[in-house]
């Protein structure tokens, strides 16, 4: 049996045009690591990736020693993703400057054989190797995001208001309303590695919450 590629599964959750576009994400089965702070100098930010790679190929290379969940398949690990909002004030990816308040989520998508009871076995398994690791801020979560726009963003990540600008427009301009809030946030999805990927070449999902327009 073929690996399943959800990049290649789910175009529309993860391979949109570059024109924004209205979509309504289901729910999917998450780890999720929470944390504040610049992505670029964080501490925590760097710990909250090696947590999040590090339990997920945990879960996915369990068949090589025969200990894979029941419901197992092959599959690809999906790209990270980050949720970013500001203590004070919504988090719109355009007029924030100072990084060092950033509060984020970052997560990776679990396939649906992920439960607790397999969570807590990836997190036992990975501290036997890595035990420096802190797994305080780590969780597993399902998240339904529910009607967003999003658009590809091409190109460094500081020159992502421009796409989150033609975002803003399409909203306006085909019904709908923002709707980010301290439940709703922004959110990217990152399909080029940065250390990897010219700045030019990078590939970002940028998605913003959105709900109908109420009529007047």
């Amino acid at each position: 049996m073929a690996k399943i590629d959800y990049k290649k599964e789910y175009k529309d959750l993860y391979m949109p045009k570059r024109k924004p576009s209205i979509v309504d994400v289901p729910e999917m089965v998450f780890i999720m690591v929470d944390g504040r702070g610049n992505p670029n100098t964080a501490e925590s930010y760097k710990n909250a990736l090696e947590i999040l790679y590090g339990l997920s190929f945990t879960i996915k290379m369990s068949k090589m020693s025969g200990t894979q969940p029941e419901g197992y398949f092959d599959y690809v690990v999906p790209p990270l993703e980050g949720l970013w909002w500001l203590e004070e004030g919504n988090f719109d990816g355009q007029n924030e400057t100072d990084k060092d308040k950033f509060c984020w989520t970052s997560m990776i998508r679990q396939p649906a054989f992920v439960t607790e009871a397999v969570f807590e076995w990836a997190k036992e398994s990975l501290q036997k190797k890595k035990p420096h690791i802190d797994f305080s801020a780590v969780r597993l979560a399902t998240f339904k995001e529910g009607l967003c726009c999003q658009a590809m963003h091409v190109g460094p990540y500081d020159e992502e208001p421009e796409t989150i600008s033609k975002i803003e427009k399409y909203i306006e301009e085909n019904g709908y309303v923002l709707d980010i809030n301290s439940e709703r946030r922004h959110h990217e999805i990152y399909l080029g590695d940065p250390r990897r990927t010219k700045p030019e070449n990078l590939k970002t999902v940028i998605r913003h919450p959105v709900r109908e327009k109420r009529p007047v």
